[in-house]
């Protein structure tokens, strides 16, 4: 009987809300949400959504689908030491540890075992993260890009919450879910607004996507991706997105970028996934209107989300950076728990 309300929740998650922008307000904002930047984005009807939904519901209880990525064995010593040189580790989908000027930053961290509203529903893990969160170094800083449920686990930041106390840097409506649950150190931020900490420059910047986490609150929450400027360098990182003009007005206000991390998986179908996730072509456009220097491709790999095989975004992306005549060494596909200095 869980079923149907699993259902409906998912469906409801892709509606979004269809109002005018309220006067006085950012374009962004409208009555009891936000819109995307672009508000004729369109997606499909209810019964198509209804069908695809009980189609991944159905691949994830029969298990049928699994992948073996590459790992590397990372029990996170060299991260619990390491103060002076910038690096990025891969512990799986939109989760990285970021180390910039002495900061150790979290995007989007996730270490359950599934994507979901309860324990044993929702998209599975198909790898164990590359980093146990028992080695973790100190974290201070997380940054939250939406409320979906593969990038906001409610296990995991209360987790982090009670044992590293970080603070976490949200947009606009989560502080009061975080309170909700019990956490409080919490800022949040509209698209184009800034905040210092601890030496870091943190910009909230748009994204094209949609937000929910139930029946009653899509499209509640603003959804974001994240640009953190250090000392001598500076970090975009994308949560989830469509392909938008967003991209090239990012990269002229805050860019170059001398990582730029953008999601490449759950692309099919695309009539589904077309306005809220980038192909992993339209990924290396995005990188090359961001004024990247190195490209890494994130949100693939680690949870059953998607219709394409798992492992099929990483060569994709390579692909399309070669036909581009990018540089190979500027495009990294990173093992899960690789650590490697930017």
């Amino acid at each position: 009987m869980w079923v149907l309300p699993f259902l409906l929740l998912a469906c409801a998650g892709l509606s979004g809300l269809d109002k005018e922008s309220q006067q006085g307000h950012p374009a962004h904002h409208v009555e009891g949400g936000f819109r995307n930047p672009d508000s004729a984005i369109t997606r499909p009807g209810g019964l198509v959504r209804a069908k695809y939904v009980a189609g991944r519901l159905w691949a994830n209880l029969i298990a049928t689908r699994n992948v073996s990525l590459p790992r590397e064995a990372n029990d996170g010593q060299a991260l619990r030491y390491n103060n002076p040189v910038a690096t990025v580790t891969w512990v799986g989908h939109s989760t990285l540890l970021v180390q910039l000027d002495g900061v150790n930053l979290l995007t989007d961290p996730h270490w359950g075992k599934r994507a979901g509203p309860i324990s044993w529903v929702g998209a599975r893990r198909l790898n164990a993260p590359g980093l146990r969160f028992e080695d973790l170094p100190q974290i201070h800083l997380v940054l939250i890009s939406h409320d979906h449920y593969d990038h906001l686990d409610l296990g995991t930041v209360k987790r982090l919450a009670e044992t590293h106390d970080p603070l976490f840097l949200v947009p606009l409506g989560l502080r009061e879910w975080f309170a909700e649950n019990g956490m409080a150190h919490v800022k949040e931020l509209d698209w184009w607004q800034e905040y210092e900490h601890r030496g870091l420059r943190l910009v909230c910047v748009p994204a094209q996507h949609f937000s929910g986490r139930n029946l009653s609150d899509t499209n509640r929450r603003l959804w974001a991706s994240w640009v953190v400027s250090g000392r001598s360098k500076r970090l975009y990182a994308g949560g989830d997105s469509g392909y938008f003009d967003g991209f090239k007005q990012i990269g002229e206000a805050l860019g170059p970028f001398d990582l730029a991390a953008v999601p490449i998986g759950a692309y099919k179908p695309g009539y589904m996934m077309k306005s809220v996730h980038t192909t992993p072509e339209e990924a290396v456009r995005a990188f090359e209107n961001l004024h990247g220097k190195a490209l890494l491709g994130i949100h693939w790999g680690t949870f059953d989300l998607a219709e394409e095989p798992p492992d099929e975004p990483p060569w994709r992306m390579q692909k399309e950076a070669e036909r581009r005549k990018i540089d190979f060494w500027r495009v990294w596909v990173l093992k899960q728990g690789e650590t490697r200095r930017w």
